[in-house]
């Protein structure tokens, strides 16, 4: 099972809160990265952060980043190399980022995303492997 990093803004802290607390009641190994209150912050800040820590371990890893709408954060996490970040608002987008991009940070959106589907989502997203073959040759071209 791979290691989960979690961090949000003020905008995404809740669900944030949530998806950790359910997470770990599936014994999912999950290492928060804050934000840790409801005080506006700067996503950018957080999602740097996340990433400097996934970098460290990208085959054993994964990312979830919370802002209000997902955008934000992916946007930021985007920035490296070597980080594919998704927003995803259903399961099918999440198994797909997966199986065809081998997304390893996931953004999710609280103000956009009830608690049920985004638990749902980061479950499709966290039990789906890369599929490679093809889609290893496409990701290849963002090189």
């Amino acid at each position: 099972m791979k290691k989960i990093l979690i961090a949000s803004d003020h905008g995404g802290f809740h669900l944030k809160q949530f998806l950790i607390t359910e997470l770990k009641k599936e014994n999912y190994t999950i290492e928060d990265l804050g934000t840790d209150n409801l005080d506006s912050c700067d996503y950018p800040d957080y999602a740097k952060k996340l990433v400097l820590e996934l970098k460290k371990d990208t085959q054993n890893t994964l990312g979830i980043l919370v802002c209000g709408t997902g955008i934000g954060m992916s946007m930021a996490a985007n920035r490296d190399a070597d980080i594919f970040a998704a927003i995803c608002t259903n399961e099918f987008m999440a198994s797909l980022t997966r199986k065809h991009n081998n997304a390893n940070i996931l953004c999710l959106g609280e103000r956009v995303l009830g608690t049920e589907l985004a638990l749902n989502i980061t479950k499709t997203f966290l039990n789906t492997e890369f599929e490679a073959g093809r889609h290893s040759k496409r990701l290849a071209l963002f090189s």
